[in-house]
């Protein structure tokens, strides 16, 4: 890298600590502190109440406290990766950000403590006596053998999970690789030959679990600095090196090599060479994971062995050993049922969770955070990628249950189903709103048919649908498309044999299909060329003479192109008396709930009628969600202070909802913020019908509406469920162009409702 390349990215990792506010954390409050009630609740009196009830049942402090959801990430600063022994107090930027990462991938509160002690005992009783304040205790970067004192004091006498992830993360990440690579080579851990660089914690952990997973003692060969660890050799020795001392004459690691099965560097860059890789068994496993520079590079490994199964410690190299993939969800885990230790049964579990969400399909998520990799399951491709948000459900689920089963659990799960749903949401955060939604979806099978079905998002949303639904997917586009790029994305499903294909190019219904269409446009001015020529090349409008037949249930269409274009063909195909497009509705997830916003875009500048069909097919849409509806009419007039065009319109549909009872609450003309805070409105209106926030908005205008959806997208971190196409009888639904693979699967899943649940 060049110098000024190295500087630049220095002067942006200064930059980025620095600003807008030094350091990567902050503590706020979960709890309102506005007035003098709130006071007396959080602190003097009321906080009396909490702590007489934790005297009473130390369990307690789980109910009352942060104490069950707070670990404590510790370390003297001797081992700093890539650093070394820099001391306590520059190790804090390093243990901020372990921090941020139990918070970002597992939403772990988290204090970093750097502590000023190289005594390994006293470092020891320092922790130990931290016991009352956190829920579990993360050691990290502190030198070894001290790691192993320290931890050994801990764990025997704390009743919290302690875990030095520096051993046991790696330790469980290798062994989530080595299983993989094993699988794929078609090997067993009982017999292979395992040669491993580097007696440190990592290392020395990593042979202990490779035991655990099968590897025998014999046929496990440690060299350090100073060659091979063997019976007799005093120097650098310690009881864990010990351990693993082989009765041998040989000394070196080019003697040892042969025939290794796997080799596992644990120590610096240029200790494995390619002439050493040439010595090692067909189809070697090289894991050379020392940072910044690996004990040998790629492309040195393939230069003797181009079936080699090839992992390393860095992100620009496939099979990347990341101890994130682990110590956020097993940590969130033990927390969760209250576990008293992180025992030999719970990383296993977390190794085989890790391990078996790798050979799944890949998530869209992962996807989109890593483009343009390759994320199939083989050589490539061992072990999930850290941004994958599958890991928190799969891995956390498997770690309580297997302390639960342990015995070291103390606030066991009782709804196993409830808790993963629980987990769920902590990552996709449309699962809870959604959940009715799919519940309902999965008492009946519907034909879902994707217009734009060579569309990556589509592909994963059909896989998606096959695993989680009852509903069946149906995709327009041309075959050899669609199963190359479902190849390229790492998605089993495949045309004509998972899913029900319409091949626009060449399909045997093409000439039904343009005969439908021509006979309900022919008195609208369209051809029977016209008709032909739309049904080769106009998706949607294929989708739509599908939905018309009967030959699907309903149209998910919109992935490109313009919303009102989509709406036409839906329009002329689809819309009679009973059904016409009503508005389009988002439901707009936000950290303090949803809310529902209306019309984004149908009617540019709707009638009274038509605000009022939109307030009324609102209601019956947010019902579907679980949600009452609280209905607010937008405009920039208030309660009638103004005599402005939206004013008299939304005046006017108030008039028409009025005239016969509703079955739910609404009130306008009004603005937004009187809509959201029901003490402004009182003082402005205190005759207000509407109880509480409104949550669902109505404007006089699809510029207002969309204005409000993408603000809220945009600058408040919103997330988009919809839009929903109101007043269609959920015979098709239009998305839009920013839609995720995960938004297509909850629209697919609004779709898949049998039409009776709308009321």
């Amino acid at each position: 890298m060049s110098d000024e390349k190295t500087e630049s990215l220095r002067s942006a990792a200064l930059f980025y600590h620095e600003y807008p506010k030094p350091g990567k954390l902050e503590i706020r409050a979960t709890k309102p502190l506005a007035n003098g009630r709130d006071l007396s609740r959080a602190y003097s009196p009321g906080v009396a109440e909490a702590s007489l009830e934790i005297k009473a049942d130390p369990a307690n402090a789980a109910r009352y406290t942060a104490r069950g959801n707070l670990v404590a990430v510790v370390s003297n600063g001797t081992a700093v990766l890539g650093l070394g022994n820099i001391g306590a107090l520059a190790s804090k930027p390093v243990m901020e950000g372990k921090a941020v990462l139990f918070k970002k991938f597992a939403n772990i509160d988290c204090f970093d403590l750097e502590i000023a002690e190289q005594d390994p005992e006293k470092l020891a009783e320092i922790v130990c006596s931290l016991e009352p304040t956190f829920g579990a205790i993360n050691l990290e970067d502190i030198k070894a053998p001290d790691c192993f004192v320290v931890e050994r004091i801990c764990r025997e006498r704390m009743n919290i999970p302690v875990f030095h992830d520096d051993q046991h993360g790696t330790a469980i990440v290798v062994g989530a690789a080595a299983t993989n690579a094993l699988r794929i080579s078609g090997k067993r851990f009982e017999d292979i030959k395992v040669v491993s660089t580097g007696g440190g914690a990592a290392g020395i952990a990593c042979l202990n679990m490779l035991q655990k997973l099968g590897v025998k003692r014999e046929n496990v060969w440690l060299c350090d600095i100073h060659g091979l660890v063997h019976e007799g050799r005093e120097v650098d020795m310690n009881p864990q090196k010990a351990a693993y001392a082989q009765a041998s004459d040989l000394r070196t690691l080019s003697d040892v090599i042969e025939g290794a099965d796997l080799f596992l560097g644990l120590s610096g860059p240029g200790v494995l060479t390619a002439e050493m890789v040439a010595k090692m068994a067909d189809r070697p496993i090289v894991f050379a994971l020392a940072n910044p520079t690996p004990e040998i590079l790629p492309d040195e490994v393939r230069s003797v062995a181009p079936d080699a199964i090839i992992a390393t410690g860095r992100s620009d190299f496939p099979n990347q050993v990341n101890n994130v993939l682990c110590f956020p969800f097993i940590f969130r885990g033990a927390l969760d049922v209250g576990a008293t230790e992180i025992n030999d049964e719970m990383q296993i579990a977390c190794i085989e969770g890790i391990a078996a969400l790798a050979r799944a399909t890949t998530s869209a998520e992962a996807a989109a955070a890593y483009q343009g990799e390759q994320l199939t399951f083989g050589a490539d491709y061992l072990i999930p990628k850290p941004f994958d948000p599958r890991l928190i459900a799969v891995v956390a689920s498997a770690v309580a249950e297997a302390a639960m089963a342990s015995g070291v659990a103390t606030r066991p799960i009782e709804d196993f189903t409830a808790y993963r749903a629980k987990l769920q949401q902590s990552v996709f955060r449309s699962a809870l709103i959604m959940r009715p939604v799919f519940e309902a979806a999965a008492t009946t099978s519907r034909r879902i048919v994707f217009a734009e079905g060579e569309d990556e998002r589509v592909l994963r949303a059909a896989q998606a649908m096959l695993e989680e639904t009852t509903d069946t997917p149906i995709l327009i586009g041309r075959p050899d498309v669609i199963e190359r790029r479902a190849e390229r994305a790492g998605l089993t499903i495949r045309p004509a044999v998972d899913f029900e294909l319409v091949n626009p190019e060449n399909d045997p219904r093409y000439r039904d299909y343009w005969g439908t269409y021509h006979s309900v446009m022919q008195r609208r001015g369209v051809t029977p060329d016209l008709a032909r020529a739309i049904m080769r090349t106009n998706t949607t409008a294929i989708g739509a003479v599908m939905v018309y037949r009967d030959e699907a249930d309903s149209l998910i269409c919109g992935t490109f192109g313009q919303y009102l274009w989509h709406l036409n063909y839906i329009t002329q195909l689809l819309g009679n008396k009973e059904l016409h497009p009503v508005g389009a509705l988002s439901l707009m997830i936000l950290e303090d709930g949803p809310l529902f916003i209306a019309d984004t875009h149908v009617h540019a500048v709707p009638s009274p009628e038509q605000i009022a069909e939109s307030v009324i097919a609102t209601a019956r849409h947010v019902k579907r969600f679980g949600v009452e509806a609280k209905i607010a009419l937008c405009s920039g007039s208030q309660f009638g202070n103004l005599d402005s065009d939206s004013g008299r319109r939304m005046r006017a549909a108030l008039d028409i909802l009025d005239s016969e009872p509703r079955g739910f609450f609404y009130e306008g003309e009004m603005h937004v913020d009187s809509a959201l805070d029901p003490e402004l409105r009182a003082r402005i209106f205190p005759n207000s019908r509407l109880p509480g926030a409104a949550n669902a908005l109505i404007f006089a205008s699809t510029d207002g509406a969309g204005a409000a959806r993408n603000i809220l997208k945009m600058r408040a971190n919103g997330l988009e469920v919809g839009p929903i196409l109101m007043g269609m009888g959920n015979k098709a639904h239009i998305v839009t162009p920013a839609i995720t693979a995960r938004g297509l699967l909850n629209i697919s899943a609004l779709a898949g409702t049998p039409v009776s649940t709308y009321g």
